[in-house]
C-alpha cells in the first residue's frame, strides 16, 4: 500500500481545511435544497477518498481470504492484512504488532476483555470499577460479567452541574480498593466532552494492582495516543469513528495479558491444531480472530491511520477543540439553552438542551437547514436520567467542519428557539 505523502507545514489556515474537506465526496451534496453541514461526527466520520479507493482496490484486485493460501491473492491480502495490524500498534505505539487484535469495533473489543478475561478472572468478592459516563458498550458488558461471575460493579460518579460536570477524583481514591481487579473508564466522554486524565487513572489503578481498560473511541482519531505512556493494559477504538470503515476496529492488550486469556469464540485460523475432543489455540492475536477476518475493512482502516498522520493529529486536535470552543460561546449565548460539559478544555463536541423543546423536534428543525446533528440519549441513559435530561442535542466536530457552519448552527437554532417559544 502506497503510504500518503506527510504534509509539512503545521497549518491551521481556512484554505488548509478547505482543502481537507475537498477529500470527502459524501459533503458534496444537498439536504433538501441546503449544502449539507454535517456536525454528527461522535456517530460516525466520513471517509476520504484516500480510504475509500483503497477498499475499491482491494476488491476489484485482491480479494481473497488471508493466512491459508498460497496463490497470489491471497498472499497479497495476507500482507495488507498484516500491514494494516503494523501500522495499528504504531498508530497507538503498541510495543508489537501482536498487542493488536482486529475485531468490530470498541463495542465488540470491550466484550471480548469481558468475556474472555473476565469469565476467567472474575469471582465473587472482586470488583470492576467503571464510571457513570460510560457509553453502554463500557456498561452492560460488565453488568453481564460481572453477573455471571459474582463479581461487584460500581461507579465513580460524575459530580457538578453544567460546566463543572467530570469525576469525582477524590471518590475514586476511595473505590480504588485491593478489591479492584479492572478499572474501565473512557478517555473522551461522547456526552459531555470532558477529557479524562486517563494516564492518572491508568496510575492510580497500578498502585492497588487494578487493570484498566480506555474506550478510546472518542479520542484516538482526534488525539495522538500512546499506549506505553499512558499505562493501559487494554484500549479499544472504533474505526468508522476516525475516518474508516464500518465494521472494524482494534483491541489493544499487553501481550503478557492477551497470551494468558482463553479465546473468546472458536473456529477457523485461531487454532494450531483440531481433534474430536479438544483443540488447541494459536498465540494472541490470532487465537481472537477467529473465522475469515474483515480483511478490506483493516486494510482500508490503515489507509484511514495514514491519512489522520499525514494531517497530523495534533492539528486535527486543535481544529476541533477550535471549533468547539467557537460553539459553545455562541450558543451559550442562546435563551433557554443548557450546555453540559467544561467551558474551557473540551473535545469537538458540544452537547445541550433546548428550554421546552425534545431533542428529536431540535434535529428535526436543523435537518431541514441541511444540519445533521444527533439528538437522544447518546448510549448514556444512567447518565441523563442524573442529569435530569431526557435527552441532549449534540453537535461534533472533525477535520471538514469549519467555522461557517458553526454560524449555520447558531442561526438554525435562533429559528427552532424562537419557534418553541422559548
Amino acid at each position: 500500500m502506497t503510504a500518503l505523502p506527510v504534509l509539512k507545514q503545521p497549518r491551521l489556515s481556512s484554505r488548509f481545511w478547505d482543502d481537507v474537506r475537498a477529500d470527502f465526496p459524501v459533503l458534496h451534496q444537498h439536504v433538501g435544497n441546503k449544502p449539507l453541514i454535517y456536525l454528527d461526527n461522535a456517530a460516525t466520520t466520513h471517509k476520504p477518498s484516500a480510504v475509500i479507493d483503497v477498499l475499491t482496490r482491494f476488491y476489484q484486485q485482491d480479494n481473497s481470504n488471508v493466512h491459508r493460501g498460497l496463490h497470489a491473492l491471497s498472499m497479497r491480502s495476507t500482507d495488507g492484512y498484516e500491514a494494516a495490524r503494523i501500522c495499528s500498534a504504531k498508530f497507538i505505539n503498541a510495543a508489537v504488532p501482536e498487542e493488536i487484535v482486529f475485531t468490530r469495533g470498541t463495542t465488540e473489543s470491550i466484550n471480548l476483555v469481558a468475556q474472555s478475561w473476565g469469565a476467567a478472572n472474575l469471582k465473587k468478592g472482586d470488583v470492576v470499577l467503571i464510571t457513570e459516563m460510560e457509553h453502554h458498550s463500557n456498561l452492560v458488558p460488565w453488568q453481564m460479567i460481572t453477573e455471571r461471575t459474582g463479581a461487584t460493579l460500581r461507579y465513580v460518579p460524575v459530580i457538578g452541574e453544567n460546566a463543572e460536570l467530570g469525576l469525582d477524583l477524590d471518590a475514586l481514591d476511595k473505590l480504588l480498593t485491593p478489591e479492584v481487579k479492572l478499572f474501565a473508564f473512557t478517555h473522551i466522554s461522547n456526552t459531555l466532552g470532558v477529557i479524562n486524565p486517563v494516564a492518572e487513572l491508568c496510575a492510580k489503578a497500578k498502585k492497588v494492582g487494578a487493570l484498566t481498560l480506555i474506550d478510546a473511541a472518542q479520542s484516538v482519531g482526534h488525539e495522538l495516543i500512546d499506549v506505553q505512556a499512558l499505562g493501559c493494559d487494554f484500549l479499544a477504538f472504533s474505526g468508522h469513528k476516525m475516518a474508516g470503515p464500518t465494521g472494524i476496529g482494534v483491541l489493544y492488550g499487553r501481550k503478557a495479558l492477551l497470551d494468558a486469556m482463553p479465546p473468546w469464540q472458536g473456529g477457523g485460523g485461531m487454532i494450531t491444531s483440531v481433534e474430536f475432543f479438544q483443540s488447541k489455540w494459536k498465540p494472541a492475536p490470532e487465537r481472537f480472530e477467529a473465522g475469515t477476518p474483515n480483511v478490506a475493512d483493516a486494510i482500508a482502516l490503515h489507509a484511514a491511520m495514514d491519512y489522520l498522520d499525514a494531517l497530523g493529529r495534533p492539528r486535527i486536535s486543535a481544529h476541533d477543540h477550535k471549533l468547539a470552543a467557537q460553539a459553545y460561546a455562541a450558543l451559550s449565548e442562546l435563551p433557554g439553552i443548557r450546555i453540559l460539559g467544561p467551558k474551557g478544555a473540551r473535545s469537538g463536541l458540544v452537547s445541550f438542551a433546548l428550554k421546552d423543546a425534545h431533542a428529536h423536534d431540535v434535529v428535526t428543525f436543523a435537518d431541514q437547514d441541511g444540519i445533521a446533528l444527533r439528538g437522544g440519549h447518546h448510549c448514556n441513559q444512567p447518565l441523563m436520567r442524573k442529569l435530569g435530561l431526557p435527552s441532549t442535542v449534540r453537535a461534533s466536530f472533525y477535520v471538514y467542519n469549519n467555522t461557517a457552519e458553526i454560524d449555520a448552527l447558531v442561526a438554525s437554532m435562533r429559528k427552532i428557539i424562537k419557534f418553541f417559544g422559548a
